[in-house]
C-alpha cells in the first residue's frame, strides 16, 4: 500500500471532524458524464447557452429538454462503492458531513444523512416565479405552476444563480471547524465553492484523477479514481482498527 494512502488512512483517524467536498468525478463511476473534462457534457453544448435562469425565460423549450434528458439518464443509474463507503465512515464516525457540488442525490441514495447540497438538486421541482415546489413528474410532462400558471424548473443552481444561502452558511460552518478536509474528484474551478478550501486550518487532501491547479494548496494529492481509491483507505482502516469496521 502506498505512503499516501497510509498517511491519510492515519489522518482520517486522528482527526476529531472531517468533511467530505465532493464533485463529478465521484458520480462518472456510477455512469454520470462529467460536465466538465475532455468527454463531458460541455463538450458539444455550451451551458451558457442552456444551464441559465435567462435561459428558463427566453428559451424554456430548450432548457427543459435539456434538463428532462439529465433527468432521464440518471434514471437507471446508482451510488457507486465511493458514495457507500462515504456514507458508511459517516455512520462509525469518521466524518461528520459532505458538501457536494452534484445535484444527483447519490450521498443520501447510499445512506449518507448531513449532505449540504451546494448546487440543489435536480430531483426537486419548483415554479420559477412564484417557488411552489411541485413534482418533477409534472415539469418533464411541460405542465404549468398550478398557483401562477409559471413554468416549472428543476430544483439547481443555474450558472447565473447563488447558492443557497442556509447550504452555503452550513458548509462553510463544517469545513471552517474541520481538522481535516478531504476533496473528493473536484477541480474547484466553480465560484463560490472554490473559496470554501481557504477557509479552514485544517488538513486538506484532494482525491482526483486528473491533475488540476488548485491542487497546489493542498498538504496530499492523490490522483486516483474515487471509488478506487477510498476502498484502499477503508481497508487500510479496517486493518488498523477492526472495531470501527
Amino acid at each position: 500500500m502506498s505512503r499516501e494512502a497510509q498517511v491519510l488512512a492515519r489522518w482520517l483517524t486522528e482527526s476529531e471532524k472531517t468533511v467530505v467536498l465532493t464533485g463529478a468525478g465521484i458520480s462518472t463511476e456510477s455512469g454520470v458524464p462529467d460536465l466538465r473534462t475532455k468527454s463531458g457534457w460541455w463538450k458539444s453544448i455550451n451551458p451558457a447557452s442552456v444551464a441559465t435562469a435567462e435561459t428558463v425565460r427566453e428559451n424554456y423549450l430548450l432548457f427543459r429538454d435539456f434538463y428532462s434528458h439529465r433527468i432521464s439518464s440518471l434514471q437507471n443509474l446508482q451510488p457507486n462503492l465511493g458514495h457507500r463507503i462515504l456514507a458508511d465512515w459517516e455512520r462509525r464516525g469518521l466524518i461528520s458531513a459532505i458538501a457536494t457540488q452534484n445535484v444527483d442525490g447519490f450521498h443520501q441514495s447510499a445512506g449518507s444523512k448531513t449532505v449540504y447540497e451546494l448546487h440543489g438538486s435536480i430531483h426537486r421541482c419548483y415554479c420559477h416565479s412564484c417557488r411552489a415546489e411541485t413534482s418533477i413528474v409534472k415539469f418533464l410532462t411541460g405542465q404549468s405552476c398550478t398557483y401562477c400558471g409559471g413554468v416549472l424548473r428543476p430544483g439547481v443552481v443555474l450558472f447565473d444563480e447563488s447558492v443557497p444561502e442556509d447550504t452555503w452558511h452550513q458548509a462553510l460552518r463544517a469545513i471552517s471547524a474541520a481538522h481535516l478536509v478531504l476533496v473528493i474528484g473536484t477541480s474547484l474551478n466553480v465560484y463560490p465553492v472554490n473559496r470554501l478550501l481557504s477557509l479552514t486550518a485544517g488538513k486538506r487532501v484532494a482525491i482526483n484523477a486528473e491533475e488540476t491547479e488548485s491542487h497546489g494548496s493542498f498538504d496530499l494529492v492523490l490522483h486516483s479514481r474515487a471509488g478506487e481509491y477510498l476502498r484502499k483507505i477503508d481497508n487500510l482502516l479496517a486493518e488498523s482498527n477492526p472495531s470501527i469496521s
